[in-house]
């Protein structure tokens, strides 16, 4: 044997041990599970601690599996209430491997397990769902929503506010742990565990949504209809106010008018009772005077007995016709 076949036979020794070398180990990344199988059947527990780990070469295979959540959508399905209306309902999940090798033995692939996801989850959410009214699907609680302006949180709730609508015995959350509840014990046989569900949307069909606006539009209308009606009563009520209001006003406008006309004419006729008093003479001839005004005009002819009092004054001053 010459030195060249000697290389030769080192070099693919060589070759075959790095080969034999690098198929003994395997790496486990740290969102990674292992399970092994020889031949087909899996080997050993399953391997979930991340780094370095050592396999049968050539005869062992490493099957991967993710330690991470994984998200579950499912189809938006037609269901029916208990109350015989029709909904589509669209769900997700959350859900991740927690037994590999129960899940390599049930479903062996992450695709097999959404399969069996969707059969299990939508079972659950049609089950819950036909058991309850539309109503319990829909709402949360019994809470009224008031719609207070700010700055009047303190104010006396109307009847409207104080309004009992259709009340649920469970609602939407109690309802989505059921479906969670019930679907749990059927994926655990696959290896999963089922970490949450819920609703992500829910829409009427075409006959429901028809009745469902014309509900709407009735109650908002009998709700406008109670506020107009408020509103008419407090109009009422200004206006009744405003007339009390305008009543007083005016009478005590009046008394106070009557008052002052009352001290004028008491203080006229006490500046004329001191005019007389002060000379009467003089003052029944202002008077005379204040008479010829009234009883003499431009262009008119008096005709007055000269034994009169106000013929008197004429005379006095010179005479007149």
């Amino acid at each position: 044997m010459n030195a060249q076949t000697k290389i030769g036979i080192l070099v693919a020794v060589g070759v075959a041990l790095l080969i034999v070398l690098f198929s003994s180990f395997y790496v486990v990344r740290e969102w990674e599970q292992v399970i092994l199988t020889q031949f087909g059947h899996p080997v050993g527990d399953p391997v979930s601690d991340a780094g370095l780990h050592f396999k049968t070469p050539f005869v062992q295979k490493v099957n991967r599996f993710e330690k991470r959540i994984l998200i579950w959508d499912g189809e938006r399905n037609q269901v029916p209430t208990d109350d015989k209306r029709f909904i589509w309902i669209d769900t997700t999940a959350r859900w991740r491997i927690s037994d590999p090798l129960t899940f390599l033995q049930a479903v062996r692939t992450v695709a097999g397990a959404q399969s069996r996801l969707d059969d299990y989850l939508d079972s659950a959410v049609r089950d819950v769902i036909g058991k309850h009214k539309l109503v319990e699907a829909v709402r949360l609680t019994n809470r009224v929503l008031d719609m207070v302006p700010v700055g009047e949180e303190d104010r006396e709730q109307s009847p409207l506010d104080k309004e009992v609508r259709e009340r649920i015995s469970k609602g939407r959350d109690v309802l989505i742990k059921e479906m969670l509840k019930n679907a749990q014990g059927k994926v655990e046989e696959l290896g999963i565990e089922l970490i949450d569900l819920r609703i992500k949307r829910i829409n009427y069909v075409e006959s429901v949504r028809k009745s469902v606006y014309e509900r709407m539009i009735s109650e908002r209308q009998r709700i406008a209809e109670q506020y107009r009606s408020e509103g008419r009563g407090k109009k009422a009520e200004i206006e009744g106010e405003r007339a009390r209001d305008e009543k007083k006003i005016l009478s005590e406008a009046y008394r106070d008018a009557q008052q002052i006309i009352a001290k004028a004419d008491a203080d006229a006729a006490r500046i004329f009772a001191d005019a007389y008093n002060t000379d009467p003479e003089f003052f029944a001839f202002v008077r005379t005077l204040q008479a010829y005004e009234k009883v003499v005009g431009n262009n008119h002819t008096l005709v007055i007995d000269p034994e009169s009092d106000l013929y008197r004054y004429l005379s006095t001053t010179g005479g007149g016709k």
